[in-house]
């Protein structure tokens, strides 16, 4: 009996030996035991009663055991649901509802505040720490393994919902084909073998750290260092070991401000990734000017895992996401589909076997986004130069269209983060009486530095059109950011929404 995913990332390993998690405090996992903790998991949900196409939601804390549920859920043919510990109980009840979940799994510390979203939902509620402990622990000690279900390569495996900024959260439907296939070409493009190691310190209920670390690991038959979040002590610790590590953003800047990075550090090391969200360029600069390593980036979303790659041989260049992934189709369109010339600025959209099918129980939104022929309109705005790399612009929904005129931010930001002081940016539309929407800055200075607005003003006179320039520059201490280090310009849309409407027309633009 086949299960498309499970005898792919899992099965294969069943018998062996060889270690799968090295833990914080040396002990080891074998891929053995792992599986045989799956199983076990696998029979639970099958004991709570969920079979094949039933949805489990999972808030819990990052754990070797939180891992073998999420192998169980695929043995038992269940959908899982990875939801961010971060998320309010509110926020749970709307995902349990909206997808139907008859079981939802969380740690013991939130079972009193989600016990009411369980019954309110008419689901069950069941207790997994992080130390192995807990009823749905108990529960697998009791029910015994059940073999793998029967599941194709068209048979849903995941559901991940989307952040929710501009409207409800939309549920990802990801087929085990989905999954697999994309795993399958990154071990390939980034050179994965059984001799590497992977430090992973991103949280598991995120496709970065689930569907791209986790299972081109397990494709590759390679042991993680499983860290149960980040902390720069502990990946300097561990990096001595380790010859890959994927991270966000945030990552490297806190590592780049310890001093014990150094070249002697990472001499065993053949492979630093960057994804989640934008790195800067002088993060770039220096990483490579203290480690002798070029960060790789690359460029993917929740409904389609990744879809572009910087090349592991060739120009990592800073500022892209590199060139489509093979078997990716990506192309840079209009507004109304329509493919753009080179170079050109558009809606990137993208078309492979890595593309989600649809989205769940919204078929208007589906057929929005998802176009007949398979090219998904991912809402990135991006082009593609004359070597076939991309640049990411920033969203759609940032587009900042001021006085009848198109402005980017990235652009701004581009001309912000150049000057002296300045760390990094992030700029926004705001409601302006007079232009319709006018540019909003928010500017945080490298440590030590003593930014002036005005003076930001005058500087970036001659570097971007006069209609680009920010009516308005905030300086404060750090730019807010999600879990995986994206910049939640949201947050800041409402900070500044009554910006202009507070100052009136700011510096005669």
């Amino acid at each position: 009996m086949a299960n498309h995913l499970y005898d792919a990332l899992f099965g294969r390993h069943e018998g062996s030996s060889a270690d799968f998690l090295i833990l914080p405090d040396g002990a080891r996992v074998s891929h053995k035991d792992f599986s045989a903790r799956a199983a076990r998991f696998a029979g639970a949900l099958v004991a709570a009663g969920l079979k094949p196409g039933d949805r489990v939601a999972l808030q819990l804390e990052k754990s070797p055991d939180m891992l073998a549920v999420i192998a169980g859920a695929i043995r038992a043919g269940v959908v899982f649901l990875p939801l961010n510990t971060a998320y309010t109980a509110s926020e749970v009840s709307y995902f349990m509802s909206d997808a139907g979940a008859k079981l939802l799994l969380c740690d013991g510390r939130a079972a009193a505040a989600l016990a009411p979203v369980a019954a309110g939902c008419g689901s069950r509620l069941m207790v997994l720490n992080a130390d192995g402990t807990g009823s749905f622990a108990g529960l697998a000690a009791t029910a015994g393994p059940v073999p793998p279900a029967e599941r194709g390569a068209d048979d849903l495996s995941a559901l991940l919902y989307t952040s929710g900024t501009t409207g409800r959260s939309k549920g990802a439907m990801m087929s085990h084909g989905n999954l697999l296939s994309n795993a399958e070409v990154l071990v390939d493009y980034w050179r994965f073998t059984d001799r590497d190691v992977l430090l992973h310190a991103l949280p598991i209920f995120h496709t970065h750290g689930l569907f791209v670390a986790t299972n081109v690991a397990l494709l590759a038959g390679c042991p993680m260092v499983f860290l149960p979040k980040f902390d720069a002590g502990a990946v300097i610790r561990h990096l001595p070991q380790a010859t890959v590590m994927m991270g966000v953003p945030t990552f490297y800047t806190r590592l780049l401000d310890d001093p014990r990075l150094t070249l002697d550090l990472v001499r065993n090391m053949r492979l630093f990734i960057s994804g989640s969200a934008p790195l800067l360029a002088e993060t770039h600069r220096q990483w490579q000017a203290r480690t002798d390593h070029r960060i790789l980036e690359r460029y993917g979303m929740t409904e389609t895992n990744m879809n572009t790659s910087n090349p592991y041989d060739g120009d990592r260049r800073a500022g892209t996401v590199g060139l489509p992934l093979p078997g990716v189709e990506l192309k840079v369109c209009d507004a109304a589909g329509a493919e753009l010339p080179g170079g050109e600025i558009g809606v990137i959209e993208v078309r492979g076997p890595n593309v989600f099918q649809g989205y769940w129980n919204m078929p208007e939104k589906t057929a929005e986004e998802l176009r007949a022929d398979g090219f998904f309109i991912t809402g990135d705005l991006g082009l593609v130069d004359g070597d076939g790399y991309v640049t990411i612009v920033g969203r759609g929904k940032d587009l900042i269209i001021s006085g009848g005129f198109n402005i980017y931010p990235k652009e701004v930001e581009l001309a912000l983060d150049d000057l002296p002081g300045v760390l990094e940016s992030a700029v926004i539309g705001a409601p302006h009486p007079d232009f319709g929407e006018g540019v909003v800055a928010v500017v945080v200075p490298e440590a030590g530095a003593d930014l002036d607005p005005q003076a930001l003003q005058v500087a970036l006179g001659d570097r971007i059109a006069r209609f680009k320039q920010p009516k308005l520059i905030a300086i404060r201490e750090g730019l807010p950011r999600n879990t995986m280090g994206k910049v939640q310009k949201n947050l800041l849309r409402d900070d500044f929404r009554d910006a202009f409407a507070r100052s009136g027309s700011q510096g005669g633009f």
